[in-house]
């Protein structure tokens, strides 16, 4: 694997743990402390996590030019897919009596390998490297 690579993959992981942080601090003062249900609390939470992980992975991971709206519509339908989809998903297997945070960590986990791939596959195809310093 090339140097770039790995060090992309390597920022992509630092922000995403840092979203990751976000998503689940929100997610415990919203379901512990106010009382949420599940989905409400998740989808607020995926929501913050979301924004701040956009933000530091076009500007420091694929350090792209691209147009914002561009990209972040691009995001906005790779979430109308998969928030719809965890966001039943984790509901399900909460209702089974699967514990609230184990299911928010799998379906994190599922986020990050899949957002990474959105990415560089579909939303910074050809455009990594582009933002003047």
């Amino acid at each position: 694997m090339k140097k770039d690579s790995l060090l992309q993959m390597l920022k992509f992981t630092l922000f995403s743990i840092s979203a990751g942080v976000i998503q689940i601090v929100s997610f415990t003062v919203l379901n512990e402390l106010l009382h949420w249900i599940y989905w409400p609390a998740y989808l607020t939470a995926l929501i913050l996590s979301i924004v701040w992980n956009f933000t530091l992975n076009r500007q420091y991971t694929f350090k792209s030019a691209a147009n914002i709206p561009v990209a972040m519509a691009k995001l906005f339908g790779f979430y109308l897919v998969f928030t719809p989809l965890s966001t039943w998903l984790g509901h399900l297997a909460e209702g089974a009596g699967i514990n609230d945070y184990v299911v928010l960590i799998v379906t994190m986990l599922a986020n990050f390998v899949l957002e990474f791939l959105f990415c560089k596959f579909v939303i910074y195809r050809n455009q990594e490297n582009t933002r003047k310093k």
